[in-house]
């Protein structure tokens, strides 16, 4: 790699090192909390008291090394692109779903149904804008920590992220190729 790419890069590893320290801190001060104030929570999957519970102390180890390595895979994307609009759209990106997060976890908290029409309204947008990069993952997982620890966001995560590079990648170019062909038919006959 050139020195140039790297003297270039925002996300340095003091910036990643800094990023993942916070994290760490707020998850383990969130335990800490909990630990004194009644206990660990445990989490169902799928809000099903019949499947089995996963407690949160599982997040004070997973979300640092989440945080860590999908900041590299944010690093690499921006060393490989190396454009002032790539690192802005990584921020507006993780901002946008640490908004997301929070609000699909309190529309959650007070029993509402608006949760399941956010997904929704989440794999629409993923044929439009590419919600599958790592910065939205990690802006979810951080903002859902809090209501539903780290590890049900992180493997529900992975399922709805495949989800959203299938349809970005696949079904999305698919569908536009076949609307371009159209296009070029309707042009030509006229």
């Amino acid at each position: 790699m050139n020195t140039n790419k790297k003297s270039n890069s925002k996300l340095t590893i003091k910036v990643r090192i800094l990023f993942t320290v916070i994290v760490t801190l707020l998850i383990w001060s969130h335990l800490t909390w909990d630990y004194f104030n009644g206990g660990v929570p445990k989490h169902h999957i799928l809000n099903r008291e019949d499947f089995p519970a996963i407690s949160n102390w599982w997040g004070g180890i997973t979300l640092p090394i989440f945080t860590w390595i999908l900041l590299y895979r944010i690093k690499q994307r921006v060393d490989t692109y190396n454009s002032y609009d790539s690192l802005h759209s990584i921020f507006y990106g993780f901002i946008g779903m640490l908004l997301f997060g929070i609000s699909l976890s309190y529309f959650f908290s007070i029993g509402s149904e608006i949760p399941g029409y956010m997904m929704i309204g989440l794999f629409v947008l993923s044929f439009m804008i590419p919600v599958y990069r790592s910065e939205y993952f990690l802006g979810f997982v951080i903002s859902t920590a809090y209501m539903f620890g780290a590890i049900l966001p992180m493997g529900m995560g992975i399922i709805l992220w495949t989800i959203y590079a299938i349809t970005y990648k696949f079904i999305r170019r698919s569908f536009l190729s076949i609307v371009s062909r159209i296009g070029k038919r309707i042009k030509k006959n006229t």
